[in-house]
């Protein structure tokens, strides 16, 4: 198992989506909010994704197609 902490900028059309939701139902992968802002217009998550490398890797590039802008966190913002 591998933890992967990702940025997600999610769109206008895509924010009353339950977009962690389905991540972790159409993907073997546990979604773990770390941090959010949300508003009409845009949500940025961080979020931890837990599963398998290839699993992870599919789940980002189906984040990708939605719209979601994904980035990985490259400072530990929160711990604990």
């Amino acid at each position: 198992m591998e933890k992967r902490k990702l940025w997600l900028v999610i769109p206008a059309e895509h924010v009353t989506t339950p977009v962690l939701y389905e991540l972790g139902k159409k993907f073997d992968v546990v979604p773990n909010i770390r941090q959010a802002s949300v508003t009409a217009e845009m949500g940025i998550v961080c979020v931890e994704l837990e599963g398998e490398r290839p699993v992870i890797h599919d789940a980002i590039h189906w984040l990708e197609e939605m719209g979601v802008k994904v980035d990985p966190v490259e400072i530990q913002v929160i711990e604990g």
